[in-house]
């Protein structure tokens, strides 16, 4: 437990039984109150973006994850399997721990994944991923020159705005905390 005083942006930390990480944080003091500590927490579960409130005698409790490297390797239905490169175990994780996560997720891609008591919390992508496109409107010759786009579907279902001249068939590179196209791959 650490006093709220002490909360950096970047800390983990649990509040009920919700994991967050400190987005946010300002001390605030007024004239004729005692002060307070005003927080962005985005829940380590859901994504969600909420402001906390807490006095400065508040204390929370501070999470420490263990980083590992995991690689994923296919979805049934609603759960992602992924290996362990550490020990070869195989996870198997719900949609909803996924998340938006998922839909940049192809075969052998590794991901950082933060545990927590045994448990994946949370993934994090590359910065980049390269994908195939496997649907979009045929471009037009000299489309080249133009700075216009259309909407492309990629091999993990992922639809991007991409230049009028990538076709079916391109690995193109997308920038995962964006969701932009980059450029041909």
């Amino acid at each position: 437990m650490i006093n709220v005083t002490a909360i950096r942006n970047g800390m983990i930390i649990k509040v009920g039984n919700e994991m967050y990480t400190v987005t946010d944080f300002a001390h605030v003091v007024r004239e004729t109150r005692r002060g307070f500590i005003q927080t962005s927490l985005r829940s380590l579960r859901t994504g969600k973006v909420t402001k906390q409130r807490f006095r400065s005698t508040d204390s929370v409790e501070l999470v420490t994850l263990e980083p590992r490297k995991v690689q994923f390797l296919y979805r049934d239905g609603e759960n992602f399997h992924f290996m362990d490169l550490e020990d070869y175990n195989t996870i198997a994780l719900p949609g909803e721990v996924v998340g938006d996560v998922g839909t940049y997720l192809k075969e052998a891609l590794e991901l950082d994944a933060q545990f927590h008591e045994g448990k994946v919390v949370s993934l994090e992508l590359p910065k980049q991923v390269k994908l195939t496109v496997v649907e979009t409107v045929p471009g037009v010759k000299g489309d080249s020159v133009s700075s216009n786009t259309k909407p492309a579907t990629l091999e993990t279902g992922l639809t991007v705005q991409v230049p009028l001249f990538v076709k079916v068939g391109d690995e193109v590179t997308i920038d995962t905390r964006t969701g932009q196209y980059l450029g041909r791959a």
